[in-house]
């Protein structure tokens, strides 16, 4: 079994920045697919970026490339998912998820992933 627990949230004006972590636990792999999703209230969860954590390669959905940062930290089991340029459209529930490593750049489902953090609030006001 994996554990997962997301933390970093918080409430923050548009255009600032946040630091989500993931941190695994439990019969962890050295080599997992870790994901991170978000759902804001009413809407479907929201695929947004993924990690390889064999070697760090990252995929992104478009919607958020080129504001939020996927980085890893190997020794602590940990997942940071890094979101700037915050909009009050990025408010929003978010999740992290882990799977095998096995096409981690086609995992965008939720039901690709087989654990699941509790998520973690991001509020962000105009």
């Amino acid at each position: 079994q994996v554990q997962l627990v997301e933390s970093g949230g918080g409430s923050v004006q548009a255009g600032g920045s946040l630091r989500v972590s993931c941190v695994a636990s439990g019969t962890a792999r050295s080599r997992a697919c870790v994901g991170w999703f978000r759902q804001a209230p009413g809407q479907e969860r929201e695929w947004l970026a993924a990690i390889y954590t064999g070697d760090g390669a990252t995929y992104y959905a478009n919607s958020v490339k080129g504001r939020f940062a996927l980085s890893q930290e190997k020794a602590e089991n940990t997942v940071y998912l890094l979101l700037e340029s915050l909009k009050p459209e990025d408010t929003a529930t978010y999740y992290c998820a882990a799977r095998e490593a096995y096409m981690c750049y086609r995992a965008t489902f939720p039901s690709d992933f087989d654990y699941w953090g509790q998520g973690t609030q991001v509020t962000v006001s105009a």
